[in-house]
């Protein structure tokens, strides 16, 4: 019994330590976190959209966050690095924080839904899915889904090609969860087969075709002279000749 409550004191405190992290890194924009043990110690990624008022004026506020998860969290030896995201609109937790503070700014629910998905796909993104849940018109609680492109639910497709997000938005009818799925733009689909020809020969116009983007040039028949192509004129005799014959 004990190994199981030592397993769900250790899940417990990861949740608490998310929590704190994602609230502390808010203003930065909160866009992943990574928690990973080596052996000099606890290696924590925060990933953010700006990173450097995580890290604050001369490092003082990621000291004090270091500080404090070292005793308040009773984590071993932390050591945190704070990543840059490049694409945030292809960041599904950046992009739901964004939609649930959207949303508490007093946008109606089906334009922030369509806004986000739009930004997303022009983004490069293969596909979205956007599912805000709870009090949206009234008292009764409804689900409402924005989706554009190609979503996978299940299989490897879902498990390593989808990025996915979830926020809050705290409104005064109630809360509303906000989940954003996102399709890599380099996924690859398994019935997507692409087929490997054999190399074109060096400084061809095929090669050089290829190596521009152009379409390769088309191969003809060469053209017959018109002398040439026109056959020798047939003498028939007449019918009265064929049958004595």
């Amino acid at each position: 019994m004990a190994n199981e409550r030592k397993f769900i004191q250790e899940g417990v405190r990861r949740v608490l330590l998310k929590d704190y992290l994602v609230h502390e890194s808010e203003r930065a924009g909160f866009g992943g976190l990574d928690i990973q043990r080596t052996p000099m110690g606890t290696r924590i990624t925060l990933i953010c959209e700006r990173p450097g008022i995580i890290i604050g004026r001369r490092g003082e506020f990621i000291n004090r966050l270091t500080q404090t998860l070292a005793e308040r969290f009773q984590v071993d030896n932390p050591k945190i690095e704070v990543v840059e995201e490049r694409q945030p609109n292809l960041n599904a937790q950046l992009m739901a924080e964004k939609l649930a503070a959207t949303l508490e700014r007093g946008w109606h629910f089906r334009r922030a839904g369509h806004s986000t998905v739009r930004r997303i796909m022009e983004s490069g993104a293969r596909g979205t899915q956007v599912i805000l849940s709870g009090k949206l018109t009234g008292e009764r609680h409804r689900t409402e889904r924005f989706k554009a492109g190609m979503i996978k639910y299940c299989g490897q497709a879902s498990l390593y090609d989808m990025d996915k997000g979830f926020a809050q938005a705290k409104l005064k009818p109630g809360v509303i969860g906000v989940n954003v799925w996102i399709m890599h733009p380099s996924a690859r689909m398994p019935d997507e087969i692409q087929v490997k020809g054999a190399a074109a020969p060096a400084g061809s116009a095929t090669a050089q075709a290829l190596a521009t983007g152009t379409n390769a040039p088309t191969v003809t028949a060469p053209s017959v002279p018109e002398e040439t192509a026109a056959a020798a004129p047939v003498e028939l005799a007449p019918a009265g000749d064929r049958g004595a014959k």
